[in-house]
């Protein structure tokens, strides 16, 4: 496909993500900063791999106030880094419990911060430390000379605005998956279980240009509230609704939203929770500015769900952040307050309880220009579909 946009990211990428980090770093008086995630070491780095999935061996990354981010990883990862932009990159043979990169990553770090340095590491909400406890313990028993600060606003703020090129992996994604969707109505049928419905989507994906379907969770029947289950062997019937909420993939980027079918015919009171959650995301729509804040989001949606009749949510936000993960920073909630600002990729989320057990969320996946939103996904029908 010639719209296709190419894989990994241009050198200038990672030394603007660099510089930037490290103008934050120099505000804060800060001499260096250390990530150990996935999503944030690959942010710096372009290091991108399946092999996180492994939980034994750590991974450092130790971006210097001056100068390329060091890479400081195991020796099975040292091809796979030297691909990247990254010059300086210093392993082990991990696994090894006794000192797993412990006294390298310590030695790296006085080296780029000097003795009473100042070492930013992500501390707040939606960061981890991805290494165990007691090695982070002897780290710091080996730099106690080393003053550690929480540098979760550096990766935060840098993360949350999205480069073009970010953008148009995201919306390219997001239309893989909005051809799918639209395409439900030739690929599910009542007869079919669960476990087969969620295997011939999650194929399609797959067949359209998805690099993988990591989150896809859903159900079915004539009403539901468990919306993040696995499929069962349930059969699909007739007067069954079916969502389905997925997290797709295309060069480690992630699409994020759902869409409601009901099977030969649509309940009323179903069709009627549809349009409500419709009409909230477009009252999201209506108020997502640059200038305005992610609360003024959720007050705008929350106000629609309520004059629809909801029984309530009690899920803690209506949207979110996306990128790299299919969940970022910030939240669509009453008490996040983040203002938003042209660059920002963000789902609309609302939901509502329509009856007693019975759960309807609507989903959208917006970028945020100078004038208002940009939709990446391909806007829902207001009316519930029905599949003949």
């Amino acid at each position: 496909m010639s719209d296709v946009p190419p894989r990994g990211f241009p050198v200038g990428e990672y030394e603007r993500r660099a510089s930037a980090a490290q103008a934050m770093l120099a505000e804060q008086r800060l001499d260096a900063l250390l990530v150990c995630t996935e999503p944030e070491v690959r942010y710096f780095t372009g290091f991108h791999t399946p092999f996180w999935q492994s939980p034994t061996r750590p991974w450092f990354v130790v971006l210097p106030r001056e100068g390329r981010p060091i890479a400081v990883i195991p020796s099975i990862g040292g091809a796979s880094m030297g691909e990247t932009w990254i010059q300086d990159i210093r392993t082990w043979p991990a696994p090894r419990p006794g000192n797993d990169g412990v006294s390298l990553l310590a030695t790296t770090l006085h080296e780029v911060a000097g003795n009473e340095g100042r070492v930013g590491v992500p501390m707040g909400p939606e960061t981890h430390l991805r290494m165990p406890l007691a090695d982070w313990e002897d780290l710091q028993e080996a730099t106690i000379d080393v003053t550690y600060q929480d540098a979760t606003a550096v990766v935060k703020s840098l993360r949350m605005r999205k480069s073009e090129l970010e953008i148009a992996k995201t919306a390219h994604v997001c239309g893989i998956v909005s051809d799918a969707f639209e395409g439900i109505p030739g690929l599910l049928a009542v007869g079919m279980t669960e476990r087969e419905a969620f295997a011939a989507f999650r194929i399609d994906l797959l067949q359209r240009g998805a690099d993988d379907v990591p989150y896809l969770v859903g159900a079915t029947g004539p009403g539901f509230d468990d919306v993040i289950k696995q499929p069962s062997d349930r059969v699909i019937g007739e007067g069954d609704l079916l969502m389905f909420d997925t997290g797709t993939v295309f060069d480690g980027y992630f699409s994020d939203f759902d869409r409601y079918y009901a099977f030969g015919r649509a309940d009323d009171a179903a069709c009627r929770a549809h349009e409500t959650v419709w009409d909230a995301t477009e009252a999201g729509l209506a108020v997502l500015r640059p200038g305005s804040t992610t609360s003024d989001l959720w007050a705008a949606m929350a106000d629609v769900l309520d004059a629809g009749g909801s029984l309530g949510n009690d899920v803690g936000r209506l949207g979110h952040g996306l990128g790299m993960q299919v969940t970022e920073w910030p939240s669509n909630s009453s008490d996040d307050d983040t203002v938003i600002t042209e660059g920002m990729v963000l789902t609309l989320e609302p939901g509502l309880t329509w009856a007693p057990g019975c759960m309807m969320l609507h989903e959208e996946n917006v970028v945020v220009r100078e004038d208002g939103p940009e939709l990446l996904s391909r806007r829902a029908p207001r009316e519930l579909p029905v599949i003949a």
